[in-house]
Order: C-alpha cells, then sequence, then structure tokens
C-alpha cells in the first residue's frame, strides 16, 4: 500500500534513479495512472516492454515504486504504483559534496526540461482542447519582493491548495463524476533574481 505522504529524497542514488530521463516520465506516468504494467506504460513512452520493466526494476529497487495489487485475473502481468504520495527533493539535502550538488542541478534541470517539453507539446496540441480548457489554461509571472521566510511561506500556502483541489478531483472521480475530467498539470518556480 502506497504511503500518503511525500518521500523525501536525500540520498545521491535515490536522486540518480530518478533523474533518468525515461524513469523520470514512467514515474510521473504512475502518477497519472494510479496503477499500471510495463506493457501499458511502454505504449506511452513508445519504448520496449523489457526496457520499461527494467527502469521499473531499478525505480523499485530505490523504494520509489512498489508492486500494486494485481488489476486483472492475468497471474503473468506485474502491476506497479507509486511507494509514497509523491516525492519532494531539496536543496539542503544536496549540498556540502561536490558529487552531491552536480546530482542535484543535474536533476532539477532534467526535471525543468521535462516539464517544459510537456508545456510545448500543450501549445502545439492547442487547437485539439475546447475553448473551455483554452481559457481555464494558466500561463503567468509574478514578481514580487519577499524574504525566504515569506517564499516558504507562500509555498507551503500554495502546496496546502494544490492539495486541496487535487484531493476534490479525486474524491468527485471516485464517485464517478468524470464528466470534463482531465489530467492537469501546474508547473510553479518560485526563485530569487537580481535585475
Amino acid at each position: 500500500m502506497a504511503s500518503e505522504e511525500n518521500r523525501r529524497i536525500t540520498d545521491v542514488g535515490t536522486l540518480k534513479a530518478l533523474a533518468h530521463p525515461l524513469r523520470a516520465d514512467l514515474y510521473r506516468l504512475l502518477s497519472v495512472e494510479g496503477v499500471a504494467t510495463a506493457s501499458r506504460l511502454a505504449d506511452h513512452v513508445d519504448e520496449a516492454v523489457s526496457l520499461v520493466s527494467y527502469h521499473l526494476r531499478k525505480l523499485a529497487e530505490h523504494g520509489l515504486i512498489e508492486e500494486a495489487e494485481p488489476q486483472s485475473g492475468d497471474g503473468r502481468e506485474r502491476w506497479w504504483q507509486r511507494a509514497s504520495d509523491g516525492v519532494s527533493i531539496r536543496d539542503a539535502d544536496f549540498r556540502g559534496e561536490p558529487e552531491k550538488a552536480a546530482a542535484h542541478l543535474a536533476a532539477t534541470r532534467l526535471f525543468h526540461e521535462q516539464r517544459a517539453a510537456r508545456y510545448r507539446r500543450y501549445l502545439d496540441e492547442r487547437p485539439t482542447w475546447s475553448p473551455d480548457w483554452n481559457t481555464a489554461s494558466v500561463d503567468s509571472e509574478s514578481w514580487m519582493r519577499l524574504t525566504p521566510e515569506e517564499l516558504a511561506a507562500l509555498q507551503n500556502e500554495l502546496d496546502a491548495l494544490l492539495h486541496k483541489y487535487d484531493e476534490q478531483g479525486r474524491s468527485a472521480e471516485a464517485n464517478g463524476d468524470t464528466e470534463g475530467r482531465e489530467h492537469v498539470a501546474l508547473y510553479m518556480y518560485g526563485f530569487p533574481f537580481r535585475v
């Protein structure tokens, strides 16, 4: 049974396991799918089932995913799910040693590139989405003057708000209310800069 808490990644080995492009995609797909087999995930990423199975086992070795209860009567199928509600990766856990800092930087850049690619895909596909979805889609910038403590407080409030809407959507869907629901990605970055 997956933990309902985020798993805080603090070691380089686990960070490197997740920061592989295909593994990061597979982890995100399990976030969306809930549970899936290697063959189902392979269809989404257009890779061989054997390669996807290998990478799923690597994620499992680091405790990022785990086997799930079978969803069908086919005993040959191996079902997977995330081992926790999500992961958190904090800069503070990777400071001090050059290898740790380099791994954190590489992972952060990979995740950003993958997020940007997903947003570019949405932009390319925008004409295929309804006017309601295109109107509701968010693309904004905010420029503020904050302290580190205020930025951390803002992040905590945003996390709570995101959790509220995620729970609301999951609850509605569990009760059969799937009309008009789509997967939604929301990316936020908050960082200092100087002009």
